[in-house]
C-alpha cells in the first residue's frame, strides 16, 4: 500500500504542464495577441524582427496554433477531402501518399472517406466533405455509376474537385490520369512479341479504369485477328479485402477446366495478377514457363510475391502530387486543368516467351 501511495502523490505532484495559449506567446515576445495572430495565420505584414520574437516565443513555450480558431480568423479551411474506392488496393495508399506529400507543404490536412466500391456511399461522402466546408475535394477513381448518373454535377459547382482516372469529364472540375491505354498496349505488345496468341483478360465492375483496358484490349486483339470474347473475364469488385482471394478462386475453377486455352494473362491490377498467381500455385501450373502473368500498378505488392509480378507502373505518388497540385491551383484560380502521365511496363519474373506446343 505504501509503495502504491507513494506512486499515487508522485503522479498528483508531476502534472502535465499547462499547454501554451496564445497570451503566454504574446507575453513572452512581449507583443500583442493580434501580432501573434499574424505571425502565426500569415495574413498581414510583420516586421522581419517582431516576427523572429514571436517565432522564438512559439518555439520556447512550444506552442501550438488552435486551427479551428485559424481557420475562423482567415476565413479559409485548412483541410482537404480525399475519398478513395477501397484501402486494400496499395495502389491508392500510395497515391495519397503523394497527396499527403504535396499537402502539408502548405499545412493542410487530409479527410479520408473510404467509399467501399459503393457509389451511394461515395456520392454521401462527398456531401459530406462539402457540409464539412473543406477546401476542396479529390476523387481517387470514381465509381462509374456515380459519373454516368451526374451525381457530380452540383458538387463541382460547390467546391473545387479534382478527379483521377476517370475518362468521363464534366465542366468545372480537374482531372489528373494515367494513360492506361497505352499502357495496356505496351503490356499486350510485349506479350505478343513474346509469342502470345490466347491471352485472358482479367477486370472487375464499376471502374473506368477496368473499362479503359478492356476497350483496348478488344482492339489489340481484333487487330491481331484473334477472338477475344471467351478470354475476358469479369471478377467483379477488384479493390476490396477480398479481391486476391476471390480472384485466386475463380481462376482456379477457370484454369481447372481451361487450362491450357491460354498463354498469357493480363490483370487490370496487381490484387488481381496476385490472385492469378496464387491459384497457379495451388494448380501446380508453372509461372512463367506455363502461363505468363501481367499486372497493373506496379505497388509494393508487386515486388514481395515469388516470382516477382511484370506489371505496368502508374507513376502513384506523382499522380497524387499532382492531383493536390492542381486543387490548389483551382482554389486559388477556378480554373481547371487535366493531366495525363505516361505508363511504363515493368518487366519482371512472372512473364516469359510462350510455351512451345507439341
Amino acid at each position: 500500500m505504501k509503495e502504491n501511495d507513494e506512486m499515487t502523490n508522485r503522479t498528483d505532484t508531476e502534472a502535465a504542464p499547462a499547454k501554451a495559449t496564445i497570451i503566454d506567446v504574446a507575453k513572452k515576445a512581449g507583443v500583442s495577441m493580434a501580432t501573434v495572430s499574424r505571425v502565426v495565420n500569415g495574413n498581414y505584414p510583420v516586421r522581419e524582427e517582431t516576427r523572429r520574437k514571436v517565432q522564438a516565443a512559439i518555439d520556447e513555450l512550444h506552442y501550438v496554433p488552435n486551427m479551428l480558431a485559424r481557420e475562423f480568423n482567415t476565413q479559409r479551411s485548412m483541410t482537404i477531402g480525399v475519398i478513395v474506392p477501397g484501402l486494400y488496393n496499395m495502389f491508392f495508399s500510395e497515391v495519397i501518399d503523394g497527396i499527403e506529400d504535396y499537402v502539408h507543404r502548405d499545412e493542410y490536412s487530409l479527410l479520408l472517406c473510404n467509399a467501399r466500391n459503393d457509389s451511394k456511399l461515395e456520392a454521401d461522402s462527398v456531401a459530406t466533405l462539402i457540409s464539412r466546408n473543406v477546401s476542396g475535394i479529390i476523387v481517387i477513381s470514381p465509381n462509374t455509376k456515380n459519373m454516368q448518373t451526374r451525381r457530380y454535377e452540383e458538387a463541382v459547382k460547390q467546391k473545387p474537385i479534382v478527379f483521377i482516372d476517370s475518362i468521363r469529364h464534366l465542366p468545372h472540375a480537374s482531372y489528373v490520369a494515367n494513360n492506361e491505354t497505352a499502357g495496356t498496349e505496351a503490356a499486350l505488345t510485349y506479350l505478343y512479341r513474346e509469342g502470345h496468341r490466347n491471352i485472358l483478360f482479367v477486370g472487375g465492375r464499376d471502374s473506368d479504369s477496368y473499362t479503359v483496358k478492356e476497350e483496348r484490349y478488344c482492339q489489340f486483339m481484333k487487330r491481331q485477328e484473334i477472338s477475344q470474347k471467351k478470354f475476358i473475364l469479369n471478377i467483379g469488385e477488384g479493390n476490396g479485402v477480398r479481391t486476391v482471394d476471390n480472384t485466386e478462386e475463380f481462376m482456379q475453377t477457370y484454369l481447372t477446366y481451361h487450362r491450357g486455352e491460354a498463354t498469357a494473362v493480363f490483370c487490370c491490377n496487381d490484387l488481381m495478377a496476385v490472385g492469378v498467381l496464387n491459384a497457379c500455385k495451388k494448380l501446380g501450373i508453372a509461372v512463367p514457363d506455363e502461363l505468363s502473368i501481367t499486372g497493373y500498378d506496379n505497388t509494393s505488392l508487386s515486388r514481395y510475391v515469388d516470382p516477382q509480378l511484370t506489371t505496368v507502373d502508374q507513376n502513384m505518388k506523382q499522380l497524387g502530387q499532382i492531383a493536390a497540385k492542381l486543387l490548389f491551383e483551382k482554389i486559388a484560380t477556378g480554373k481547371d486543368q487535366s493531366i495525363f502521365l505516361q505508363n511504363k511496363l515493368i518487366i519482371r519474373g512472372t512473364t516469359g516467351p510462350c510455351p512451345q506446343r507439341d
